[in-house]
Parts: structure tokens; C-alpha cells; sequence
């Protein structure tokens, strides 16, 4: 077919999908972004002063979750995990990345709904917050109407309700309760994420455990019976896609805990707490180096090549292990 063509028609029929593909690889490398840390404490004065709120108990908090939301929505390239044509449908490491962000942000955002808004088990939830928790729960991949990103907005709105109300003088019906029973409670969720993540990114070489899904419990039973001995190992095709959610969740966790530290400042003194809680922030900081390596690499334990899966289990069990202690000395009277 080719040797009854001019010239420019040959050119045509190879030039355009060269540059098609070309084109496609530039934007792909472009979009591949994930977002700096900001000061979150910095943006709270900021928004602060640009809605003329005073700046009370809960602002930085509430304030925190509601940019880490227009971050996912608005970083380079917009939220990704919904999206369904090129060059986004080609690219995984953000979307994974969002997913992990967006845990956080729904386990936060049903804290604040059952725990630090209410001031005991039979208090009425705030309105706003009962709205916004179930529009985060929803289904993080829909592209069709009604979107993911919308809801996620209608979520980050009624936030903002929120937080007018919460610095409301005339109005005191909005509360935020920065008290040390809540943020342990939070602290445990934060603690099973953060165990389960570990796991993942550890069985990136392949591990034989033992079963100990019964220790310390004589009477526990479970549903069915599971092998004594059990070989867990990470596809390969799913080794990034844990780390970038690793990495995503731990981005969100350096804000929120930035945050709750002038939130619960009084708690965290009493309880002389603050160096324990920095340590934690300083540990999953350590998980937002850049990554200097054109992919995630997957070595084994002891061999030449390194493997960043396991060097992120290893910030992310540190922080684990912080939190847990931290927990620990929160539950000390």
C-alpha cells in the first residue's frame, strides 16, 4: 500500500502517530506529579483571615481536611482515578497515590463525625459533618454523571459549613472536642492503616508467616480454618501501586497530625506527649523523599539492588510503632 503514496501522504500516515505517541510520553512524565507538603498550620491563618474566622479549637484541623480535598481535586492534572482517556487512563502511580490520600481523608472525616464534633455517645452528630462523611465514601473510580469529583466537592462544602459555624460566637452549635479519649480513638484507626500498609509493602520479596491470627486468645475462634504456614508475596504487577498508596497516605497523615498538633497542644503538654507526636511526623516525612529512580525498584533483601518497597515498610512501622506508643501514654491517667 505504502509504494502508492507521495511522499507526504508516508509521512503523514508515520509522522502523526509518532508524534501522537511522543506527545502522549511528554504529558504522561508531566502528570506524574505528586504534590509538595505545605504548611498546613500556615494555610489555616491564611483562610482564617481571608473568611475573617477566629481561629478556634478544631480550625486547623478542619481547616487541614478541607485543602488535603482540593489538593486531590485540583493538584497537576486533577483528581486521575476516574479518568478514562489518554494519557490519564495510561497512568497508575497517581491514581494509587489519590487513593491512599483519600482513605485518610475518609477516616478522618468520620472521626470528626462521630468523635471530635460530638461530646459523648448519646449527643446529636453535627448535620454538616453527616453530610459530608457518606459523600467521601463514594466510589472513587465513577466518571460518569453523578462524578466522583462532585461528590467530593459537595463534601468539601459542607466542611466549610462546618467550619463557619465552628467559629460562630452568636451560634455555638458546631463544636470540635480536642480532647485525649478522641484523638487515641483516632489514633487506632490511623494505627490499623498504617499496620496493614506495612505488611503489603514487606511482602514485596516474599515472606513464609506463621499463623497467629488466634494468639493470645485460648477462646477465639475464627470462621474457617486457615493453614498453619502461609507464603505471602506481592504481585509484581501491584508493587508500585502499594507503594504510591503508602506514600499517599503517609503525605495526608504529615498534614493531619501538623494540624492536630496546635488543635490538641493543651492534651499533648499534659500528657508530655509532643516530642512523641513530632517524632511520628518526622518519621512519615521520611516516606516524601523523591523517588531517584526511573521506577520503584524491587530487589531482593540482601542484594545489590535496592528495594524501596521495603525501605517504606520500614518509616511506615516506625511511625506504627510511635503511634502506638503514643496511645499508650494518651491512655495513662
Amino acid at each position: 500500500m505504502f509504494k502508492h503514496m507521495s511522499d507526504k501522504v508516508r509521512l503523514l500516515w508515520i509522522g502523526v502517530p509518532a508524534l501522537l505517541v511522543v506527545a502522549t510520553l511528554v504529558a504522561m512524565f508531566y502528570l506524574n506529579h505528586e504534590p509538595e507538603i505545605y504548611n498546613p498550620i500556615a494555610r489555616a491563618t491564611l483562610h482564617a483571615q481571608e473568611h475573617g474566622h477566629q481561629v478556634v479549637t478544631g480550625y486547623t484541623t478542619t481547616t487541614t481536611l478541607i485543602e488535603t480535598v482540593d489538593t486531590l481535586l485540583h493538584k497537576r492534572g486533577g483528581y486521575m482515578s476516574n479518568d478514562v482517556m489518554p494519557p490519564w487512563v495510561f497512568l497508575d502511580n497517581v491514581p494509587n497515590w489519590e487513593y491512599g490520600a483519600l482513605v485518610q481523608i475518609r477516616d478522618l472525616a468520620r472521626a470528626m463525625r462521630n468523635d471530635f464534633s460530638r461530646s459523648q455517645t448519646q449527643s446529636t452528630e453535627d448535620p454538616d459533618l453527616a453530610e459530608a462523611d457518606p459523600l467521601f465514601h463514594y466510589d472513587n473510580s465513577r466518571w460518569i454523571p453523578p462524578d466522583t469529583e462532585g461528590r467530593y466537592r459537595k463534601g468539601a462544602e459542607a466542611l466549610e459549613r462546618y467550619l463557619m459555624r465552628l467559629t460562630s460566637t452568636t451560634n455555638p452549635d458546631a463544636q470540635f472536642f480536642a480532647r485525649a479519649d478522641n484523638l487515641t480513638d483516632w489514633l487506632a484507626v490511623v494505627e490499623k492503616r498504617l499496620g496493614s500498609l506495612s505488611q503489603r509493602l514487606s511482602a514485596s520479596v516474599g515472606q513464609v508467616r506463621l499463623n497467629t491470627d488466634l494468639s493470645g486468645d485460648a477462646t477465639a475462634r475464627q470462621s474457617t480454618d486457615s493453614p498453619d504456614v502461609v507464603m505471602v508475596k506481592t504481585p509484581w504487577t501491584e508493587i508500585d501501586d502499594v507503594f504510591y498508596e503508602a506514600r499517599g497516605s503517609a503525605w495526608v497523615l504529615v498534614h493531619f497530625l501538623h494540624a492536630m498538633e496546635v488543635d490538641f497542644e493543651d492534651v499533648l503538654r499534659k500528657k508530655n506527649a509532643q516530642v512523641s507526636f513530632r517524632q511520628i511526623i518526622r518519621e512519615l516525612e521520611s516516606t516524601q523523599h523523591p523517588l531517584n529512580a526511573p521506577m520503584v525498584l524491587n530487589g531482593s533483601q540482601f542484594g545489590m539492588f535496592a528495594n524501596h518497597s521495603l525501605i517504606m515498610a520500614n518509616y511506615i512501622s516506625r511511625a506504627n510503632a510511635a503511634i502506638i506508643d503514643l496511645r499508650n501514654l494518651l491512655q495513662e491517667g
